[in-house]
């Protein structure tokens, strides 16, 4: 069984609202904000209409600072492309179960990789899609938002299935992660802690905000 590690609040800012012409130091400057993790959106431009970066970035930014990276494959092929991302030193690979692969094993070749393993559902997938592999997870996403662009409005509609996952790790004795992922800001990160969500991505209300390192503690403390 997964070690029960979802008491602690974790704030993960996502890379993809950074400034892309100062990669490195956005990152830094995520980290000294007080940053537990860094999110990194991966798009493919087919999963999703939208294309981001690969695993050569990944692989720039584990070489250049220490943060545990949160990988987030919003590919339509997570099982083809699995092995270059645990090369570019991921910590954690979330695929999303609506991916076009065989998830149950994908989720088990991550693991067998040493990376910890992560299943996202999309806003209009039910909960009831990742139950099958609750008990082989590290983390579960929950969008709340549609996937693909930044800057998107909160869903307010997904918190009962947050709810309902936390319900459901509770009634099994599981430890796995709830993160939730778009238009998350100290008011919503509120909304999603009482739901039961621990692991926060924030991508505007990070970066480009005036102080991060205040916008970060903000979510922290909601």
């Amino acid at each position: 069984m997964i070690a029960k590690q979802f008491q602690d609040r974790v704030v993960a800012p996502s890379l993809l609202a950074a400034d892309f012409s100062r990669l490195r130091e956005e990152v830094t400057r995520a980290i000294h904000s007080g940053a537990d993790w860094l999110h990194l959106d991966v798009m493919d431009g087919h999963f999703v209409d939208n294309i981001s970066f690969g695993p050569a970035v990944i692989q720039a930014v584990h070489e250049t600072n220490d943060v545990f990276l949160d990988v987030h494959l919003m590919i339509s092929r997570p099982d083809h492309y699995l092995p270059r991302f645990v090369a570019a030193g991921a910590d954690l690979i979330t695929v999303h179960v609506e991916a076009e692969h065989e998830v149950g094993e994908t989720l088990r070749r991550i693991r067998e990789a040493g990376c910890q393993a992560g299943l996202a559902l999309n806003p209009a997938t039910p909960l009831e899609a990742a139950l099958p592999y609750l008990g082989e997870i590290d983390l579960l996403l929950c969008m709340t938002v549609v996937p693909g662009f930044g800057g998107q409005a909160f869903m307010s509609e997904m918190l009962p299935k947050i709810e309902a996952a936390a319900a459901e790790r509770a009634r099994r004795g599981l430890g796995f992660h709830i993160e939730v992922d778009g238009g998350i800001d100290a008011g919503t990160a509120a909304l999603c802690a009482k739901a039961g969500a621990n692991v926060l991505v924030a991508g505007s209300s990070t970066f480009r905000a005036a102080d991060m390192a205040e916008a970060v503690r903000a979510i922290r403390e909601a």
